[in-house]
This record gives C-alpha cells, structure tokens and sequence, in this order.
C-alpha cells in the first residue's frame, strides 16, 4: 500500500511538474506579438516569432496598435509581448511596471538613440553637390530661433518646421513639451507627419534634394546609417526636467535631453509566470547595432518584408542568435531555415 502512495505521489508530482512547464493551452493558444510599425521594430518582431515558432513550438500572431496603445494592451495581458519596447519613457509603462504588470527583459540593442538632427551639409556645406553653408554656427536647440528661416515651414513661412515623431508615440508627446521647453513655440511649427513611413519619406526627399531639414529621428534606424547627419546637443539629462517632458499636461516643461535608451522586450507579467523558457530566450537577445542598422538598410532600400530579411538574418547569422537559446533550439530553427 505503501509503494501505491510512493508511486501515486511521485506521478502525480511529475503531471505536476509538466503541468507547470507545457501547459497544453500553450500549444494552441497564440502568443500575441504587438504589431510594431517601425522598421528595426518590426524586424526584431519576426526574429523573435521566427525563434519562438519554429524553435519553441508555440504559435504567435501580431496585433496592430499605437505605442501608447500597445503598452497599454501589455499591460492587460491583451498584448502578451512588445518586441522592442524603449523601457522606462512613458508614465504608462513605468506604473505598469511598478505594479508588476509588465516586464522588460534584456538589453537587446546596445548603443541606441534618439534626438534632433539636421543634415551635415546644413552646417558644413557639401562642395561635391554645390550645397553652401547656410547654418555654419548651428549647434544647439539654444541656436534654433535664429535660424527658423533656414528651416521654413512652407504653409507658415513666418516660422520654421520641425517634424515630430510619428502620432501615437512617446516621443511625439516628448518633442511637443520640448518645443516649449526650449521655447521654440513662436519660432518653429510642429509638425507632426504621421507615420514613420511618412517621416522616412519627408526626411529623405528633403536630404536627396539638399534642402534643409530639421528633425526628430532614433537609432537603430536605416536612415541614420544612409546619411551624414548631425545632433543638435541639448541640456544634459535630468530625472526631474524628464518627467515634465514625458507628461503632456505639464504646462511647464523643463529642457533636457531624452532619458538614456534601453530597448528592451516588453512582457506581460502572465506571460511572464507561465513561460520561464521565453523569459530565459529573451533576456539573452543581443543584437549588434551596426549590423542591425545596416540590415535595415538592406531591407529598406530593397523595399522587402520584415518576415522575409527575419528568416535571412538568422541563416546568415546564427552567430549572434544561437548564444540566446539552448542547442536543441537553435537545431529546429536551422533546419526551419
């Protein structure tokens, strides 16, 4: 009798233990990715769906949504993973995060970052396409009311133009405070294009024509690695000034500039207890930023789709991403390939 319970007890410890680690819903219920619109984003999505399918064996789907929206959906386990999530900017993901609803795993693209650029010929002039000077002493935002007319806004010619970032994301909510932080209200229109294809569009068209061009952009990007840009220098960063940055309703904003970048990968803190070997997975995701840039490059001058450069980058580079998963893993993805 005594055997019975031993064997009983040991089983049902096992079922247990298995219960904890596959449970069966896993295999059928998708993991929802959130559906990042922006190019070094989207890719870094599908290698993570690429890994996560082929490797793991759990089926994935993406839901479209603004940042601000995404973040939100995380945070009720409606979205269960942010493949690249700027961690710690918005007020949202900072009190999700401190009541322990949503998770940023690793540091997955070291050396990233964010400001406002113009072109290098603006300053500089570029003698080989006949573009003079025309902001020699440009280099601070402190520098930018003297020089609204070199930026003119086509439809206000009274002021300059600078573009935001993309509507719906932290960043557009940052530069929009900062405009009045640095009190550039009355000198520089905002300008808000949209969509990241559309700021892509609006830069690139103005750099390709030598016009000049003022203007919010990140890494890792395709375009910071296309062009000879310069960053405008802003005061050093301060927690305190960040906090009337990132808050619309702030009505007075102090100037600094962005907090530091740590792109992470955004979970829900379900997915979080119920899959220990994709949190292990993710926190080891470490993507070179030149290689990572110049892919993106590759994808955006080629005009190809994120799953298609996705599934070439781990054929080309299994160097990189095997280091993040266990060998058996890494032997479904390849042969996947």
């Amino acid at each position: 009798m005594t055997s019975i319970k031993h064997l009983l007890g040991s089983s049902l410890l096992a079922l247990g233990l298995l219960s904890q680690t596959v449970p069966a819903a896993e295999k059928t219920t998708p993991i929802h990715f959130g559906d990042i619109t922006w190019e070094s984003g989207s890719l870094i999505t599908e290698i993570l769906r690429t890994i996560v399918e082929k490797g793991y064996g759990y089926p994935t789907d993406t839901l479209p949504g603004s940042t601000v929206s995404l973040e939100a959906a995380l945070a009720k386990n409606d979205v269960q993973v942010i493949g690249e999530e700027w961690a710690g900017r918005s007020p949202a993901w900072i009190k999700a995060e401190g009541e322990g609803k949503v998770f940023g795993l690793g540091d997955t693209v070291k050396g990233a970052t964010e400001g406002w650029w113009v072109p290098e010929y603006v300053i500089k002039g570029d003698p080989e396409r006949g573009i003079k000077a025309v902001a020699p002493d440009l280099k601070s935002v402190a520098d930018l009311p003297k020089y609204k007319d070199v930026f003119k806004d086509q439809e206000e010619p009274s002021k300059g133009r600078f573009l935001n970032s993309p509507s719906g994301w932290t960043s557009e909510i940052v530069n929009t405070q900062k405009l009045k932080a640095y009190g550039l209200t009355d000198s520089y229109v905002n300008f808000r294009t949209g969509s990241g294809a559309a700021l892509d569009a609006e830069v690139s068209s103005s750099i390709k024509r030598g016009k000049p061009v003022l203007f919010y952009y990140w890494s890792p990007t395709p375009l910071l690695g296309r062009f000879k840009l310069v960053k405008l220098e802003e005061p050093p960063f301060s927690a305190e000034a960040w906090k009337t940055l990132s808050d619309a309703n702030n009505p007075n904003p102090i100037g600094s500039a962005s907090l530091a970048a740590h792109l992470a990968i955004g979970v829900s803190a379900p997915f979080h207890s119920q899959y220990p070997d994709l949190v292990a997975f993710f926190q080891k995701v470490d993507l070179p930023i030149d290689l990572l840039n110049q892919t993106l490059g590759q994808m955006s001058e080629k005009r190809l789709e994120p799953k298609a450069v996705a599934q070439s980058f781990l054929k080309d580079h299994p160097e990189v991403w095997k280091a993040w998963v266990p060998a058996e893993v890494a032997a479904k993805v390849s042969q996947s390939l």
